[in-house]
């Protein structure tokens, strides 16, 4: 009868808790890194049309964005309906687009400067007259490389 003994004192030990703020801080800046914060908020309606044939741009850090719309009915009281171009967070007029580019360009070092590109986020109820104002002030300023933005055409 010795071979059946009561196994005393041999429970499992308790889990260490010592590691766990390391952990949730470890994971805190983590998330505190990879986080992307919104650059601009959007102020104008911005329904792009659909295109068939895309690029997808290269570097993003040398884009500089600007949108063409009419502004969402918060701003319309303020603004009216007709187009309006937004550059960065605020509504702009098209004679401030040579500033807005040489704050682009401060930001993007030197040897970069030839590839900073523009992207034209217009929406489909704008008329090519105000676009084509944009274009020209674009020109004007230095600024000739320039794309629109589209949606891929669903199949």
């Amino acid at each position: 009868m010795g071979k059946f003994q009561k196994k005393r004192g041999k429970s499992t030990p308790k889990v260490s808790t010592a590691s766990l703020p390391d952990i949730i801080f470890m994971l805190l800046f983590f998330f505190m890194v990879v986080t992307v914060l919104r650059d601009s908020e959007l102020k104008v309606e911005n329904n792009v049309p659909y295109a068939t044939e895309l690029t997808k741009l290269e570097k993003k850090s040398l884009v500089n964005y600007m949108f063409i719309g009419k502004p969402v009915k918060n701003y319309q009281a303020q603004y009216g309906t007709k187009p309006a171009l937004q550059l960065g967070d605020k509504f702009a007029d098209i004679s401030e687009i040579p500033l807005f580019l040489e704050k682009h360009r401060s930001t993007v070092p030197e040897g970069q400067r030839p590839g900073i590109n523009t992207s034209m986020k217009v929406d489909g109820d704008v008329t090519m007259g105000f676009v084509t104002d944009v274009k020209t002030k674009l020109r004007k300023s230095g600024q000739l490389k320039l794309n629109y933005s589209a949606k891929k055409r669903p199949n």
